[in-house]
């Protein structure tokens, strides 16, 4: 049987022996078209290798890009050279971050504790400012601030039941075991059921409002002046006329604010006694005192 028959073979360019690719291109063009396709081919394995390249490039280098980002962002700044601080002076309390204010865990306490004390006459030596919601609490008491510094003072009070004074104090918180050791063996720092207006004692108070020496205080809180670096005043002559104080009603409370520090520590210890401590909550230690009648020693044990 014979083949079919094209159905090319009756184009006038087309021969039954001729191609179909050939009689449409010159020899010269069709050798130019297959320089061409191997070209293209060869080229476009090359892209394809370097496409690959270039991703694993970009996608390194955004890596290193990032971490080093991340670097820069985390890594602390240089502390500041001595020259760029900010000069403190002695007695500078410009800030009330120079205070240590007390938590939420704390002032919890402290509102806990006066909810079955008030109405009570309540001593503070501190900052108004921070204990603002003491003075509220207490309404139908008495409530006196001592302050160090009236600049932060929330509100300037003098009403009949609160009121805020300025004070002084003399000491030097780098003095502070010259001045318990003088105290040993000073016989008029000894515990007495008043403190006079002239006090003999270097940690003696006599520079108070007459009503802090005739009041018969309920609760004393301790939480200042600011104790925080040596040339600070310190807290020693607070703790020992809390201490003094405390002791001429029948029975006060006396409540020592950052008790973590060696100050407060030491002088709680020798003038508010271990053997008063009834309670203690974050920074707080809370001392019960009883009335002392010729006492001569602070603490029995």
């Amino acid at each position: 049987m014979p083949p079919e028959v094209s159905h090319y073979s009756h184009h006038p360019l087309v021969t039954s022996k001729t191609p179909l690719l050939l009689s449409r291109f010159s020899p010269k063009s069709h050798f130019k078209q297959i320089l061409h396709q191997k070209y293209y081919q060869k080229r476009m394995k090359f892209t394809k290798k370097q496409l690959i390249s270039l991703l694993v490039f970009i996608l390194s280098s955004a890596s290193i890009f990032r971490f080093l980002n991340i670097i820069m962002i985390t890594t602390p700044s240089p502390p500041l050279t001595p020259t760029a601080l900010p000069t403190i002076h002695k007695h500078d309390y410009s800030s009330p971050s120079n205070a240590s204010s007390p938590t939420d865990k704390e002032m919890r306490f402290l509102m806990g504790f006066f909810s079955h004390k008030v109405p009570c006459n309540l001593l503070v030596f501190g900052l108004e400012y921070q204990y603002s919601s003491l003075a509220s609490l207490n309404a139908g008491g008495v409530t006196i601030f001592l302050e160090d510094n009236l600049r932060y003072t929330s509100t300037f009070k003098s009403s009949n039941n609160t009121r805020v004074y300025k004070i002084m104090y003399n000491t030097v918180a780098s003095e502070a075991y010259k001045l318990l050791k003088d105290a040993r063996e000073n016989p008029d720092c000894s515990p007495k059921l008043y403190l006079p207006k002239v006090s003999k004692c270097n940690l003696g108070l006599s520079n108070l409002p007459q009503e802090v020496y005739d009041t018969m205080w309920d609760v004393v809180v301790v939480d200042g002046p600011r104790g925080n670096t040596l040339d600070s005043p310190g807290r020693m002559a607070a703790i020992y006329t809390a201490g003094v104080l405390a002791r001429r009603g029948n029975t006060s409370h006396v409540l020592v604010h950052d008790v973590d520090r060696m100050i407060e520590k030491w002088f709680s210890w020798e003038f508010l006694c271990e053997e008063n401590l009834v309670s203690s909550k974050g920074r707080f230690w809370d001392f019960q005192m009883h009335g002392l009648s010729n006492a001569t020693t602070f603490c029995t044990k």
